[in-house]
């Protein structure tokens, strides 16, 4: 029977990671279709970034009371796996407990830690399932969050539940196993947390208790298999991405605008009087701006892939505080959506007429923005959507000629005088001509 079990854990575990990384890989083709750009300068402040922002989640301490249960949860998540690493030697080695035997008396106490943190878990889960459907926070209420992306939130904080409350029944089972002398089961005592549920198991028989305790291991084990499948398929992703995503981040002065080299290789081509500098031939597809996924860079396509759908920075965002109809969040979910589906397009050598913008993200929320930035020093994982509006913008401007009238003035302005209004360069200093000395 132990052989038996130790084949059918292989399998699933084996299946499940090999299904885990084909989508794995297939997000990394994705975020690969986009433009390239370098992010390998100073590493040393990137790794810094990294190591504020991601590991250490510095700005979700600027609301303390999800935070705090946040970093709960997100603590849990990251030493349980210690746990999971000794179902994983469990199930292949048919034996159980096998690290109790090499760390002795440190085991019950190691293992009691793993409860409370299970319980922390447990309750930081209740609070945000609380946050979202009795508080009903407006951030969470939007309107592309409709559908899915509503279900998606819920999904992986009742999973969580599931598998805390799975942790402690099959420790409160084994302990009972202990008490009746069960071989299988060594003698490691009672745990913080599972030692007050064991009661409830006193009186059944040993094979109800064998039931229990191995249908909370596997429902433990298949428990995590699944979250770790399902997670690539959710916003979730950003458990893993919200690392390199910190680390590639802009270290540019926030608001600095990107120059794109062929606007100023054309520029310098046709100031050059003496006609010798040449700009380079932009390929057939080449837009200025982007108008689809494919038109922006790779590391907007990560930033897509990496929104945690917090809405921070859509609850920040001064337009849509004044009931404009943008949302960088929205901006954020339709760049993950779309690249999404050029890919799958891709993959079956296809191709569609939709586009990004017009057909995901609408010209009345690219114009809506007010370039404040408000959306990027808000984001957890420093996820920039200024930088997609900005080039969406760049695309409306240049290739449609589609910005207001009041913007066409100014451009003019500017070519003609060198400033944003309608007056010679050489009476720019006349309004100081009277001032006293």
């Amino acid at each position: 029977m132990i052989i038996i079990q130790q084949i059918l854990f292989v399998l699933i575990t084996a299946a499940a990671i090999f299904f885990f990384a084909k989508r794995v890989r297939t997000i990394s083709q994705n975020i690969q279709l986009g433009r390239p750009e370098d992010r390998s300068d100073r590493p040393g402040e990137r790794f810094k970034n990294m190591t504020l922002f991601a590991l250490g989640q510095k700005k979700m301490f600027q609301r303390i009371v999800p935070a705090v249960f946040h970093f709960l949860i997100y603590i849990g998540f990251i030493l349980i796996n210690i746990e999971i690493a000794e179902i994983f030697l469990d199930g292949l080695t048919g034996k159980h407990r096998v690290l109790s035997g090499l760390i002795g008396p440190i085991y019950p106490v190691a293992i009691g830690f793993f409860e409370l943190l299970a319980v922390g878990v447990i309750v930081a889960c209740i609070v945000f399932l609380a946050r979202r459907d009795l508080v009903k926070l407006s951030r969470f209420w939007k309107r592309e969050m409709e559908g899915w992306p509503h279900l998606d939130a819920r999904i992986i904080l009742w999973v969580e539940l599931a598998l805390m409350v799975a942790l402690l029944v099959m420790n409160a089972a084994d302990y009972q196993l202990q008490q009746l002398g069960e071989p299988h089961y060594p003698q490691v005592g009672a745990f913080a947390v599972s030692q007050f549920i064991a009661p409830l198991f006193s009186g059944l028989s040993e094979g109800a208790l064998l039931t229990i305790e191995r249908a909370a291991w596997w429902m433990h084990w298949i428990g995590i298999l699944a979250f770790l499948n399902y997670i690539p398929f959710s916003k979730h992703f950003h458990i893993f991405l919200a690392f390199p995503n910190t680390f590639y981040g802009d270290l540019k002065t926030r608001g600095e605008m990107r120059d794109m080299p062929e606007i100023a290789n054309e520029v310098k081509a046709m100031m050059d009087v003496s006609g010798q500098t040449q700009a380079d031939p932009l390929p057939e597809d080449f837009r200025f701006g982007a108008k689809d996924a494919t038109d922006l860079t790779w590391k907007n396509l990560m930033d897509a892939y990496s929104c945690t759908e917090c809405g921070r920075c859509t609850d920040e965002c001064p337009a849509s505080q004044t009931g404009k109809l943008l949302s960088p969040r929205k901006i954020m979910m339709d760049t993950r959506d779309r690249i999404e589906e050029i890919g799958e397009l891709k993959k079956a050598g296809e191709t569609d007429e939709k586009t990004l913008y017009g057909d995901y993200i609408l010209k009345e929320e690219i114009m809506a923005c007010t370039t404040c930035n408000a959306c990027v020093q808000a984001c957890p994982v420093n996820i920039n959507p200024l930088d997609i509006i900005y080039q969406v913008r760049r695309y409306i401007a240049m290739e449609e000629a589609g910005t207001p009238q009041e913007w066409n003035t100014m451009f003019t302005s500017m070519e003609n005088n060198q400033a944003p209004w309608q007056f010679n360069p050489s009476d720019r200093m006349n309004w100081a001509e009277n001032l006293e000395e």
